[in-house]
């Protein structure tokens, strides 16, 4: 783009232009952004030098081979937020009057809430008068699914964040709070004995500085989370195993190979053979709903959202 723009005085910034700055920005490409608006290359970029125009300054600049957004592009991508958050929420509102209630929600969600929250939602929007709503699901760790949503292919996130280890979300968001779920020392109930362990006890974790621990995988939010509960503690958990899935790892201290620290909602529907007790400093992974801001007004949308609220509430914890 040019390193020069001059005003068009008087003319107001176009919305659609804004919307292709905020594509470029979810992108990062010119080519990436004109494949989800369904235009060539070319025409993208002529509507980004028009925008360009209207603001009167450089909104993207050479990095490399490609562009990137400049202080100013950054700055009006998020005004861009706010305003097509608006629009959303008006069109989400007018449809509400219309008493529409149909079309396709693609949902992003972690394994465990997947498997937990989303076959309630699946049944009744299928047993009940609302299956004019079709679901798509897709299994995505938080992150993802954030950049899912991000960049349009999802319409609803289910994400979670640790006490311990806040998680930053993305401007124009609406955040919808589902359940807190604890998170729970899982190890063998003779191993429970040993360190006078009863049914209902709590943990106390610097008590387990010696026991070999069963860890997430490294790189994972939950591998960290361990890592930052144990380190509060005052050790460094020694590891003998390392695993993606949680009912590994809950299947690994029913063999008494050691200790875990497991999300409720993570831990197998059939589990048995495992001792599991709540912290004397509680951990908790809180699940919540994340969609564009004002897309909760859309009556597809929310209903799908009441839906996820009720599954939260339903006895799911092992």
């Amino acid at each position: 783009m040019s390193n020069k723009a001059s005003t068009d005085k008087g003319k107001l910034l176009d919305v659609r232009r804004l919307s292709l700055l905020r594509d470029f920005a979810a992108f990062g490409t010119i080519a990436a952004t004109a494949e989800s608006a369904q235009l060539s290359g070319p025409a993208v970029s002529q509507q980004l030098a028009a925008l360009e125009r209207e603001a009167g300054v450089p909104l993207l600049e050479k990095h490399g081979r490609g562009l990137q957004l400049t202080e100013a592009g950054r700055r009006l991508v998020g005004h861009a937020d706010v305003i097509l958050g608006g629009l959303l929420a008006a069109e989400a509102d007018l449809e509400s009057l219309r008493g529409g209630t149909t079309g396709v929600i693609h949902i992003a969600a972690f394994p465990s809430a997947a498997r937990v929250l989303l076959p309630y939602v699946w049944r009744h929007l299928t047993e009940s008068s609302a299956r004019d709503i079709a679901l798509r699901i897709a299994d995505h760790e938080p992150d993802a699914a954030i950049e899912a949503l991000r960049q349009r292919q999802a319409d609803l996130a289910i994400i979670h964040s640790y006490n311990l280890l806040p998680r930053d979300l993305p401007t124009a968001t609406e955040q919808i709070h589902l359940l807190d779920d604890p998170v729970v020392l899982a190890l063998h109930p003779d191993l429970a004995a040993v360190h006078k362990l009863t049914r209902g006890s709590a943990a106390d974790l610097e008590r387990f500085a010696d026991e070999n621990w069963l860890l997430p995988t490294p790189g994972t939010t939950a591998h960290e989370l361990t890592l930052r509960a144990c380190g509060a503690a005052g050790f460094i958990p020694a590891p003998v195993a390392t695993a993606t899935d949680f009912s590994v790892l809950t299947a690994l201290a029913a063999a008494d190979a050691g200790v875990a620290l497991i999300p409720r909602m993570a831990l197998p529907a059939d589990i048995e053979g495992v001792s599991l007790h709540r912290l004397k400093v509680p951990v908790t992974r809180t699940v919540s709903a994340l969609v564009p801001a004002g897309a909760s007004l859309h009556p597809s949308t929310r209903q799908v959202l009441e839906l996820l609220k009720e599954a939260a509430l339903r006895p799911w914890r092992p």
